[in-house]
């Protein structure tokens, strides 16, 4: 069995500084085999804000697998944002924009789904996919096989903001490449659901964490969640900040199985 930590959306620069020890704690409390940041590290991109994000996760205990948000992208300095978009995430978070884990049970792709001339809105390159598949092809047999992003493939009705170009090209061509779980952020909300089944393909599992810093709440709670991954099954754990014990606590448990159609959520837990 793996555990994975996901979080997301730290915003550093709207964070809560009041979290950062529990949730530092917490994390390397659950001895996880890999933390997974899904973008957002930072509110706008400022070097004391990636300072702040790299020096929490200088103090995380797991290894950890980062990918950039739209807001770690330099919102108001034009020639920045458009010459040199990641020179700062670069030099304090990660050279690598794109990154990947691989061991004995898991494959995690990480994908940079911002685009710098569309801030907010984000998008699925068609060669990103390519990558991902042609991993899954060379490393993904016998292992869950992760993708993380920043922005969602699926959005629930009602939801404003656009959703991430080449969406639905993305589940189509990661459900039949073989994804299991696709890791995300940017809503600020907690979801665990398979994918809609497009056209009988596979259904792969959605995953969102909130936010699990920042004061932008949106009517929910900073949370994060623990994936523990067996072969042919998923439960993720679903952990939020509680101001009345100042900790993360488990809220919610929801367990997956593998089937003929994809991952279905398992009823009797």
């Amino acid at each position: 069995m793996r555990r994975l930590v996901h979080i997301s959306d730290l915003h550093f620069g709207r964070d809560r500084p009041e979290l950062l020890e529990p949730l530092r704690e917490a994390i390397n409390k659950l001895g996880a085999d890999l933390v997974v940041i899904s973008g957002d590290l930072t509110q706008r991109a400022t070097v004391v804000q990636f300072k702040a994000a790299a020096a929490f996760i200088s103090a995380l205990a797991p290894p950890v697998l980062a990918i950039p948000g739209n807001h770690d992208l330099p919102l108001h300095n034009l020639i920045m944002r458009v010459f040199t978009p990641w020179r700062r995430y670069r030099k304090w978070i990660s050279a690598d924009l794109n990154p990947k884990f691989v061991d004995d049970e898991l494959v995690v792709v990480g994908v940079n789904t911002v685009n710098r001339f569309a801030w907010q809105q984000g998008w699925l390159r068609s060669r990103a996919l390519r990558r991902i598949s042609a991993e899954f092809s060379s490393s993904g047999k016998d292992r869950t096989c992760i993708v993380v992003v920043h922005h969602p493939l699926e959005h629930q009705p009602g939801e404003r903001k656009t959703l991430m170009r080449n969406a639905a090209l993305g589940v189509q061509v990661l459900s039949d490449c073989g994804a299991d779980v696709v890791l995300s952020g940017h809503l600020h909300s907690w979801r665990a659901d398979p994918f809609a089944i497009v056209a009988g393909r596979m259904s792969a599992l959605q995953v969102h964490a909130g936010t699990s810093l920042s004061n932008r709440l949106r009517g929910e709670v900073n949370d994060f969640n623990l994936l523990e991954i067996e072969k042919g099954r998923i439960t993720i754990r679903h952990h939020v900040f509680s101001d009345e014990t100042s900790s993360f606590t488990t809220a919610a448990s929801v367990t997956f199985d593998a089937g003929p159609q994809g991952w279905q959520r398992n009823l009797a837990t």
